[in-house]
């Protein structure tokens, strides 16, 4: 197989995972507490970079696998972010992907994360990178679907 060399960069792809529980009575979401710099302590979406030999799904479900411990979450693709200077590594476009848990469900810090916990998303700790905007937009998003869908059940 030839291989290809280009001269001009490449951004990086990623992917981060918003998980929701108890959606209707009092939302959590559920953050990471970073391991690794940038941002080490501080609280992210669960996610990272794609393997080369993965689509983004198979990434977003390994990234959440490996950092939280959660499996077998159906996630659907929310949105992309590419702002230029999102990530202080260099150009990183990430897709963000949503998953809703039960209740109950159990979690466990892995891999690059340092604590795993679930938060109201009434009361949320200052977050790393833009996840504060990915986050606000997602909960704006979810509230418009749950307008729509109890306006069209009238």
């Amino acid at each position: 197989m030839k291989k290809y060399s280009y001269d001009y960069p490449r951004p990086s792809v990623t992917v981060d995972i918003i998980i929701l529980r108890d959606v209707c009575a009092n939302p959590e979401i559920l953050l990471i507490q970073r391991l690794n710099p940038p941002f080490m302590d501080d609280w992210a979406l669960p996610g990272g970079f794609v393997d080369m030999d993965e689509t983004l799904e198979q990434a977003a479900d390994r990234e959440l696998a490996e950092e939280t411990g959660l499996v077998d979450i159906i996630l659907s693709q929310f949105k992309t972010y590419s702002e230029v200077d999102r990530d202080p590594r260099g150009r990183t476009i990430s897709v963000v992907f949503i998953g809703i848990a039960k209740a109950k469900t159990k979690t466990k810090a892995g891999d690059d994360a340092k604590n795993v916990q679930w938060f109201s998303i009434k009361n949320l700790p200052p977050l790393a990178f833009d996840h504060k905007q990915i986050i606000d937009e997602a909960i704006i998003q979810s509230n418009l679907l749950i307008i729509r869908n109890s306006i069209q059940a009238l």
